[in-house]
């Protein structure tokens, strides 16, 4: 078993960002002005000694690995923005790429949707288009990718590297594009691509190719299985976001039978949610979890993941994700005790 944390690349300044949402603009920026909506909300999140580091800077991913290998993480799944030719965010990862630093192993997830004004409520207002192109366009991005898959630290299942799509539902020709891909990754001396799928909180995809789908916690949950049902945390509020219950979806995480799927599944578990760093009081938040609570369902997932899903991999959202409130990085509130609890839930596993 092991685990793989996702990574948000979006702790360093671009040209891109500075243009739509003002000038130095990174993740932070949303994190630092958070307010707490209501008694007990737990804004803002504020990073362990003030360490509001920059992506850019080798010191800071060093330490980020470091520290991931110390308390038992696997490995990191970078996301990957590609626009039809066009990167963004790409900087950290180029030079995870050019530096061979730091020696942790990597999975790519292209996050391919488009960009828009979704965080200020204008979902419809454009940043940046999402156009899948045709065989020239996937070939280029090919080419890309076979950089990071020829990488020694790259992530393998059967030899191949793992490869996620997070909205293959959106990609007009995906089959086609996916075929094509398997024959070039064979024509440069790969046995092949392992392509995964997620769910998450959008229609799930039916697009055959994909090797796996994995389990984007806690979008899945609760998109697809009950979430109308889960009952709000906190009553007698005038409110816009709501609160749901940690404990009653992490449960129905745990409850939930795989045995309706006939695709290998990669589980997901998730640390918290609150994404009213990005949204405000459009926001979603999750009210309940605790170390102690994060570490007692991860051991129940993991244990779940080996004896029942016979799987390798259980992906946790997310080792970054600040903005959205579900992180495993120390902050000034705990300290480094959500890491603590992935290496409990490792001991208690027999798998440290």
């Amino acid at each position: 078993m092991k685990l793989i944390a996702f990574y948000l690349p979006q702790f360093h300044q671009i040209p891109e960002n500075d243009l739509w949402w003002g000038q130095g603009f990174t993740e932070w920026t949303n994190t630092r002005k958070r307010q707490t909506l209501f008694p007990g909300h737990n804004q803002p999140r504020e990073p362990y000694q003030d360490y509001y580091y920059d992506l850019t800077d080798e010191t800071a991913r060093k330490w980020q690995a470091q520290i991931a290998q110390k308390y038992g993480i696997y490995g990191f799944c970078y996301y990957h923005y590609w626009f039809k030719g066009k990167r963004l965010l790409e900087k950290p990862f180029n030079e995870v790429l050019k530096t061979g630093e730091p020696d942790l192993p990597f999975c790519l997830s292209w996050a391919n949707e488009p960009w828009t004004r979704r965080w200020d409520g204008w979902i419809h207002d454009v940043l940046m288009p999402q156009d899948y192109g045709d065989e020239e366009d996937w070939k280029e991005h090919f080419d890309f990718l076979l950089t990071a898959f020829k990488d020694k630290r790259y992530i393998r299942v059967d030899n191949k590297p793992l490869f996620i799509i997070y909205k293959p539902g959106s990609i007009p020709r995906c089959e086609e594009m996916l075929l094509y891909w398997q024959n070039l990754a064979k024509q440069n001396g790969l046995e092949g691509i392992y392509f995964v799928k997620t769910l998450a909180a959008f229609p799930i995809p039916q697009n055959e190719g994909f090797d796996a789908c994995l389990e984007f916690e806690p979008g899945y949950t609760l998109s697809h299985d009950g979430g109308s049902t889960f009952r709000r945390a906190v009553d007698g509020y005038q409110q816009k976001f709501i609160v749901m219950d940690y404990d009653q979806v992490c449960s129905r995480i745990l409850d939930r039978s795989d045995k309706k799927k006939n695709i290998k599944t990669f589980p997901g578990a998730f640390i918290d949610w609150d994404n009213s760093a990005r949204v405000g009081n459009r926001a979603l938040i999750f009210k309940g979890s605790t170390p102690e609570k994060f570490s007692y369902y991860l051991s129940q997932q993991i244990q779940k993941a080996v004896n029942i899903s016979n799987s390798e991999f259980l992906f946790i959202n997310a080792w970054n994700e600040w903005a959205e409130g579900t992180y495993l990085e120390p902050d000034k509130k705990y300290g480094y005790q959500y890491l603590e609890a992935v290496k409990k839930s490792l001991d208690n596993n027999g798998l440290q």
